[in-house]
């Protein structure tokens, strides 16, 4: 049997993925069409203050560093992707339902009138090779494949939600207990500010970055009363972030989730 990743590199072949300034793309649609839809669920949000001067190398071109309350932040999240289709109607056999870790920081864009605040990814992680050569495809995005496993479930009126990576022998993980019933973040808020940043900024091979929109309701979230972070990720996310993503986070928190619809994206 052909694996999904050879039947996606010959459909490829057929419809080369490449993305234009002028949001035209090769397989008929525009930058506002619809690349991938799921629903995010259960998503595990650690935020930890982090130095600017770490993240600026790192900042796409046409974008600065966004703030909340003159903070930088970078975010570890860990979630369940689910009923995952490309363009909106083509699912991926065996390849629907999987975790993802993440480890990301803000930015924001001005468009005319519009400000855009949108999000970098650092180093991504799913469990399945297809799965992250469709990212690296179109996006240049640092995915890598790695085992995973989460686990989910509700105890004494708390959500626990721990998601867990295999790397360099060892297991990671981070989880989080919430308290409360969970709610709409309220304006200005951190967590308002860590959820709503509906733009996807990838600094592309020899300059300039790709723009993206990602769509969805406002997220209701629970508080925590517990968090953690455990494992030992210098090889995976350098010496430095590693370093941030020991201390104490500054904030944490579940998100509820929801449908999410991924757009095609415009070479800036």
């Amino acid at each position: 049997m052909r694996s999904t990743q050879t039947c996606l590199l010959q459909f490829f072949a057929l419809h080369p993925p490449c993305i234009s300034s002028d949001y035209n793309h090769p397989i008929h649609v525009s930058a506002e069409s619809v690349f991938l839809t799921s629903k995010w669920h259960y998503l595990a949000i650690l935020n930890y203050e982090a130095d600017a001067r770490l993240l600026l190398p790192l900042v796409p071109r046409g974008t600065e560093l966004d703030r909340w309350e003159n903070k930088v932040f970078v975010s570890l999240i860990g979630f369940q992707f689910l009923n995952t289709k490309l363009f909106g109607m083509l699912p991926i056999p065996f390849h629907s339902d999987f975790d993802e870790i993440n480890l990301r920081f803000y930015v924001r864009r001005q468009v005319q009138d519009e400000v855009r605040r949108g999000v970098v990814f650092i180093r991504e992680i799913v469990p399945r090779r297809a799965t992250a050569f469709v990212a690296k495809v179109f996006y240049n995005e640092n995915y890598i494949a790695l085992p995973m496993a989460h686990q989910v479930h509700s105890t004494e009126g708390a959500v626990c939600a721990t998601y867990r990576w295999r790397f360099d022998g060892s297991w990671n993980d981070i989880s989080v207990r919430t308290v409360g019933v969970a709610q709409v973040p309220a304006a200005d808020s951190v967590e308002q500010f860590i959820t709503e940043h509906y733009w996807g900024y990838s600094s592309q091979r020899g300059g300039g970055c790709v723009e993206y929109r990602v769509a969805h309701p406002s997220w209701k979230v629970w508080q925590v009363q517990q968090s953690s972070f455990t494992g030992e990720q210098r090889n995976l996310f350098g010496n430095e972030l590693s370093a941030v993503l020991q201390s104490a986070p500054h904030s944490a928190f579940l998100a509820e989730g929801s449908a999410v619809t991924v757009m095609f994206g415009r070479k800036l």
